[in-house]
C-alpha cells in the first residue's frame, strides 16, 4: 500500500478532519478551510452524500456539525475548531464523489470564522495514530 498524502501545512483531528491551519498557531483572522483526511476517504469508500452545516451556524471544536455517506457506512463531521460557519462547498450537493477524488483541493466541505481552535495533530502525528 502506498503512502497516503497528509499535507503537512494543515492540522488534523483524531476525528479525521484536517483545517487549514498549522498545529500549534493562533486562531486565524479570516475564515479557514475544513474537510476530512486521505485517510478517512480511503477508510469510507465511495462517498455519494454529505449533509453539511448551515452558512451562520455556530460550531464548538470537537462537536457533531454534520454527516459523510459512504456506501459503506455514514459518519458524523466534528468541527476542528469553535465558530461560524462562514461558507459550505455548494458544489458537493451535486458531487459528493469529489471529497474522496480531492480531499485536499476540490472536495473541501466548509469554512469557519474560527474563534478556538481544537485539539489539532500534526500530519506525522495523525499518520502515527491511524496506520498500524
Amino acid at each position: 500500500m502506498s503512502e497516503i498524502a497528509l499535507p503537512d501545512s494543515l492540522g488534523y483531528t483524531a476525528e479525521h478532519e484536517w483545517i487549514d491551519v498549522a498545529p500549534g498557531s493562533d486562531a486565524p483572522a479570516g475564515p479557514v478551510r475544513v474537510g476530512i483526511s486521505a485517510i478517512a476517504v480511503e477508510a469510507l469508500g465511495e462517498i455519494v452524500y454529505v449533509d453539511l452545516p448551515e452558512v451562520g451556524a455556530a460550531v464548538t471544536a470537537g462537536e457533531p456539525c454534520g454527516e459523510i455517506e459512504s456506501t459503506k457506512s455514514v459518519s458524523e463531521l466534528y468541527s476542528p475548531a469553535t465558530g461560524t460557519i462562514a461558507e459550505v462547498n455548494t458544489a458537493l450537493v451535486d458531487d459528493a464523489a469529489v471529497v474522496g477524488t480531492d480531499p485536499y483541493g476540490a472536495g473541501w466541505l466548509f469554512a469557519v470564522e474560527v474563534t478556538a481552535l481544537g485539539d489539532l495533530l500534526t500530519a506525522e502525528a495523525y499518520r502515527a495514530a491511524n496506520t498500524e
